[in-house]
């Protein structure tokens, strides 16, 4: 599979048609969907369609977009016009839409092709969708953005989005060992996407390389009026900060993961501490306020009673057609007060300070992914906990694959940074990716 950066370049070069992109990203999907179940619906036509559009405008001279030819796959709580957004639940919940997400809209104003919608948990809580991890077919992905990750984690397509309330981009980007990018809470629109939990509601991108992913950052992040949370990106280069790595200074946060990840994950972090030192990075101690346990504690009552208050009218409706965990989510919001979650979002404010705080003098903190590689079940989709942070306080962080366990399934590592710190994270990120020098691949076809 080609990168999404090789993909724009040979289109640009006109060495490359998007209409043979596309032609191979799906032969690429044919060859090994069987196995992974990654998408709830290929557009076949649509995305055939939008790329020979895109080919007659290159042959008239236009000039090809940021995106051009790259087929993307969209997070099925993402709308996509004229395509059913199902939300990974039953019938009752589906909806078709008239108008593209503006991630969407912004995709394909830059020439990216939407190739259809990929596979999310009901909801995008932690109901498991039918998708299998392109590593070992009897782990989970992750959730819950099941598929995005699977098909890029298998090779099929260059880029997929997903989003994040918890752990649902780095986490099955660390599961499917590929690269997953949330970014500051804000700076990509969330505008035509299903809420969760609208305070902690992210899109994110998952890619095969860090360059890919300040790629799609570059098209997707800028204000959006009709998000209320919307933020005005910097302007900075995300691309360039991408192609110029320089060694980071890291704080290495023991006591935030010590007791909550696995002696295999501890092991492998401080493998990659010594490995990034001993390349040039300075990575010294740091502390968070408060250990994992405590971030996700404080975050959670947020969570719930903003998912009760999102899924108010529907679950009142249809609430025996829920599954088990988005249904016990709502109904544990339910049971919090409009004072107890004030003084939630209080403590998460303080907490957040404390984060950033402990950012200063650091490009960007260096923790685990997940306690453990995906579990070798289809009965879950993992844990998240220490993916809280940087969604419950709105911070930009980065999953990176970085080497693989015994049982054969991919380790990662997370970056996170100060808030609209992306060009910062992503130089770090960069030169980490050029260090570990991930190539391991899985053994699916093609």
């Amino acid at each position: 599979m080609q990168t999404a950066a090789e993909i724009v370049a040979a289109v640009r070069n006109r060495t490359l048609s998007p209409v043979d992109a596309v032609q191979q990203a799906l032969a690429r999907i044919d060859a090994v969907e069987d196995q992974i179940h990654a998408w709830v619906e290929i557009d076949r036509e649509g995305a055939l369609t939008q790329a020979r559009v895109s080919a007659d405008a290159i042959q008239r001279g236009e000039t090809p977009g940021p995106l051009a030819g790259v087929p993307v796959g969209i997070k099925d709580i993402i709308d996509v016009a004229h395509l059913p957004t199902r939300l990974g639940a039953p019938t009752f919940a589906h909806y078709t839409p008239n108008l593209d997400a503006t991630a969407v809209a912004r995709l394909r104003e830059a020439g990216a092709i939407i190739l259809g919608k990929t596979h999310t948990t009901e909801f995008a809580y932690l109901d498991p969708a039918p998708t299998r991890n392109p590593w070992n077919r009897d782990h989970t992905p992750g959730g819950s953005s099941s598929g995005s990750a699977a098909s890029v984690g298998a090779r099929t397509l260059p880029l997929a989005i997903g989003s994040q309330t918890v752990g649902s981009v780095l986490r099955p980007a660390a599961y499917c060992g590929c690269v997953g990018l949330k970014p500051t809470y804000g700076l990509i629109s969330y505008t035509g996407t299903a809420a969760l939990a609208p305070s902690f509601d992210h899109l994110g991108v998952l890619t095969d390389s860090v360059a890919d992913a300040a790629l799609a950052l570059g098209v997707l992040a800028g204000f959006d009026r009709f998000d209320p949370v919307s933020v005005e990106p910097p302007g900075d280069d995300y691309a360039a900060a991408a192609a110029s790595p320089t060694p980071p200074r890291l704080g290495l946060v023991r006591s935030y993961y010590r007791g909550h990840a696995t002696e295999p994950v501890e092991r492998h972090l401080e493998a990659v501490a010594d490995k990034l030192r001993a390349a040039g990075a300075t990575v010294e101690d740091a502390e968070m306020p408060g250990d994992a346990a405590a971030v996700r504690e404080t975050g959670d009552p947020i969570m719930k009673y903003e998912a009760a208050q999102a899924h108010a009218a529907l679950y009142a409706a249809n609430k025996d057609q829920y599954r088990p965990s988005i249904k016990g989510l709502i109904e544990a919001g339910q049971a919090i007060s409009q004072d107890d979650y004030q003084a939630a979002r209080a403590a998460m404010r303080a907490m957040r300070d404390g984060m950033i705080a402990t950012l200063q003098g650091f490009d960007a903190l260096l923790l685990p992914v997940a306690p453990a590689t995906a579990p070798a079940s289809i009965e879950t989709t993992g844990q998240g906990i220490f993916c809280a942070p940087a969604s419950f306080a709105g911070l930009p962080a980065i999953s990176l694959p970085s080497g693989l366990a015994d049982d054969g399934m991919p380790l990662a590592v997370q970056l996170m940074s100060a808030p609209l710190a992306e060009s910062t994270l992503l130089r770090a990120a960069a030169w980490v990716e050029r260090v570990l020098n991930f190539t391991a691949r899985p053994d699916i076809a093609p």
